[in-house]
């Protein structure tokens, strides 16, 4: 997997794969990282890349040229595909995730300010994903977590590929509740099931949490599980 981010802070995001097991992820080669700044293609002298809106209208918008241009300096692989983070688009959902994983390259648009120059979605013709209903400052965090949750998807990334395969939304319900030594805490003891070594009852006990969390906290969730297990 290679993942081209087009980003005004450049150092902000390699923050991120200098620690943990982004770091270890990106040292084995799970995937390779590269790092492109709209500044060093625009066409002003000041490296400019953004300008005042026509129409009027408070802040700033992205300009065209220095992002398009950006956007095709990046080599793209026959399995690609370019998401721009943006809080118009579809949300990010694990069955998302699982989908953005089987390529082999995902380039990312991040932006700042008031937002994109129009043009540049009608030039590159990206899909555009949202994290949540909010805004942020910038597209930086929301693109981190979307390598993130594709990484995990990754052989490799974690120790064992079963810990992405059991996670929350990974079977469409939320996680079970987890549990290590002491075996009591402040008067709180693991359950009992969990120390038989009986991977039956454990199993069971698990999914019985986990349809109890996911009907308490994502009714949705559970009503939609529910439906599709009949």
């Amino acid at each position: 997997m290679k993942f081209d981010i087009l980003t005004l802070f450049p150092e902000m995001v390699e923050q991120f794969f200098n620690f943990s097991i982004m770091k270890r992820a990106k040292e084995r080669g799970v995937f390779e990282l590269n790092l492109v700044n709209p500044r060093d293609f625009t066409l002003d002298k000041h490296k400019k890349v953004d300008d005042t809106p026509y129409g009027g209208g408070a802040g700033m918008v992205l300009m065209a040229q220095p992002y398009v241009d950006a956007y095709e300096s990046v080599e793209k692989f026959s399995n690609s595909v370019t998401v721009m983070l943006s809080p118009q688009g579809e949300p990010l959902t694990d069955n998302l995730v699982n989908e953005l994983a089987q390529y082999e390259q995902v380039v990312l648009l991040c932006g700042h300010y008031e937002g994109f120059d129009e043009r540049i979605r009608e030039i590159i013709s990206p899909r555009e994903i949202s994290i949540g209903d909010f805004v942020l400052t910038g597209g930086e965090l929301p693109a981190l977590c979307l390598v993130d949750a594709i990484s995990r998807k990754l052989e490799g990334t974690l120790g064992k590929i079963e810990s992405a395969e059991e996670d929350s939304f990974s079977n469409g319900l939320l996680e079970y509740p987890h549990y290590t030594k002491p075996r009591e805490y402040r008067g709180i003891r693991v359950p009992e099931v969990l120390l038989n070594g009986n991977h039956r009852e454990i199993n069971e006990f698990r999914l019985n949490e986990s349809l109890k969390r996911t009907q308490k906290r994502r009714p949705d969730l559970y009503e939609k599980y529910i439906k599709n297990s009949f």
